[in-house]
C-alpha cells in the first residue's frame, strides 16, 4: 500500500516514514509543503494521504479541499498540533476522513491508518489468501500451511500486491510504481532479485516453486491453484 505523507516537521516525518516502511511495510512518499504534496498527488496514485494542517505554501485544509473538488476520493487522515473543535470541523467539512491530534498515540494512529485503508478499497480484506498461503495485513505476517515466513519489507510488499490482484498480471513497472518511493526508484533487475528471493523463501516452506509465475514480456502473477 502506498501512502503520501505531507508534513513539515522533519523529525516527525523521519520517525513516521521509518515506522510505516520498516515496521508496517507500506511505501511512503514524504514532502514538506502543500504545493509539492499536490504535485505528487497529481503525478501518482496513493492509497492514503496523511496531511498536516499547518503547512507552508498551501495549508492542509486548502489541499484537502482542492483534492475533493477534483473528484479525488483518496482517504485523507489529517494531523494537527491544535486540539480545537473548529479545526476538526473544518477538516471534516472539506472532505477529510479522520483527524488525529499531536502528540498522538502511535498504536492508535496505525490502527486509524489500517481502518482508512480498509475503507478506501473493497479489495483490502482482513486476511488475504491463495490456497495455503495467507497474508495478514493487520500484523504484517505471512504463513504457508501455518508456517511463518520471514520476509523483507519489499518481499512482503510484492507478495501483498500479487495477492490483491488474485491471479491477474502485474508488470514490473507497476510493481516499481506501487512499492518504491519516488526517491528510491530501482531498476527492473532489482525487482527480479526481490522476486527471486521471495520465491526461494516460499519454496523453503513447501510452496510450489512456480507459485509466483513469470509471464515473459508481460509481468508476474500467482499461479492458479
Amino acid at each position: 500500500m502506498k501512502i503520501l505523507l505531507v508534513e513539515d516537521d522533519e523529525q516527525l516525518t523521519e520517525a513516521l516514514v521509518e515506522i510505516l516502511t520498516d515496521k508496517q511495510y507500506y511505501t511512503v512518499d514524504a514532502v514538506q509543503d502543500g504545493e509539492t504534496g499536490w504535485d505528487f498527488i497529481e503525478a501518482n496514485g496513493y492509497d492514503l494521504i496523511i496531511l498536516d494542517i499547518m503547512l507552508p505554501r498551501l495549508d492542509g485544509i486548502s489541499l484537502c479541499q482542492r483534492l475533493r473538488q477534483t473528484g479525488n476520493k483518496t482517504p485523507v487522515l489529517m494531523l494537527t498540533a491544535r486540539d480545537l473543535s473548529s479545526d476538526r470541523v473544518m477538516g471534516l467539512d472539506v472532505g477529510a476522513d479522520d483527524y488525529v491530534v499531536k502528540p498522538f498515540d502511535l498504536p492508535e494512529l496505525l490502527a486509524r491508518i489500517r481502518a482508512l485503508l480498509r475503507r478506501g478499497t473493497t479489495s483490502l480484506l482482513p486476511v488475504l489468501t491463495w490456497g495455503e498461503l495467507a497474508l495478514d495485513p493487520s500484523h504484517c505476517q505471512v504463513t504457508y500451511q501455518g508456517q511463518l515466513l520471514h520476509l523483507t519489507p519489499k518481499e512482503y510488499g510484492l507478495l501483498e500486491l500479487l495477492l490483491r490482484q488474485q491471479g491477474q498480471l502485474i508488470s514490473r513497472g507497476t510493481m516499481i510504481d506501487r512499492l518504491w518511493s519516488l526517491e528510491d526508484t530501482p531498476s527492473e533487475e532489482t525487482v527480479k532479485v526481490h522476486l527471486k528471493a521471495l520465491r526461494r523463501k516460499l519454496k523453503a516452506v513447501g510452496a510450489p516453486a512456480d507459485l509466483v509465475e513469470t509471464v515473459y514480456g508481460m509481468g508476474y502473477r500467482l499461479k492458479a491453484i
